[in-house]
């Protein structure tokens, strides 16, 4: 895996738009969303010192606006009260690897919420994957809950490994279905 390293110094070049949309999305005030980009970017810069990175410098800042975002909606609540907030999650992904599971938190982060954000979310995409037909169920818990290599899942199911990976995408579409219905609305 390439590790990746900052350059704060493109980050406006490279990710405000990126960021802006998906920021915008998710609190509908442009305002609103670009006193969270700045939050970000100052937030990535206090702790560049423990990017590692494993991740693409977009990544860890979309990490740190989803923080930014939960914290905005609960300062929101908190005069109601409760810090109650839904991530949402935009199905169109440039990445072709951004999928559901790399979207539980970093445990190693050092922004707050993640216990509970785990646990919240992991709630949530289990009653999801409870819902899948029974093969793609026991597909996708193999590789992606399990690990388990493709030549292995092919072996044990007697599949070849054209079909694991249609299983899988079709599992992580409904996954990604569910989710958006049940969890990632605001």
């Amino acid at each position: 895996m390439k590790d990746h390293k900052l350059e704060p110094d493109s980050w406006v070049d490279e990710y405000a738009d990126y960021l802006f949309n998906y920021a915008i999305s998710r609190v509908s005030d442009q305002e609103t969303a670009k006193d969270l980009i700045q939050d970000t970017f100052i937030a990535a810069l206090k702790s560049a010192e423990n990017f590692k990175g494993k991740a693409s410098e977009r990544t860890w800042l979309i990490s740190i606006l989803k923080r930014k975002i939960i914290d905005h909606y609960r300062k929101i609540n908190s005069k109601k009260g409760k810090a109650e907030v839904r991530r949402t999650y935009n199905p169109s992904s440039e990445s072709e690897g951004d999928w559901l599971e790399e979207q539980v938190a970093d445990p190693d982060s050092i922004l707050e919420n993640d216990a509970i954000e785990n646990r919240e979310l992991g709630l949530a995409i289990q009653a999801c994957i409870d819902q899948l037909p029974v093969n793609q169920r026991r597909v996708f818990t193999m590789k992606t809950v399990s690990g388990l290599a493709t030549e292995d899942i092919c072996k044990e199911l007697n599949i070849n490994p054209s079909n694991l990976w249609v299983t899988i995408h079709r599992a992580r579409t409904a996954l990604m279905g569910c989710l958006n219905k049940n969890w990632f609305t605001l």
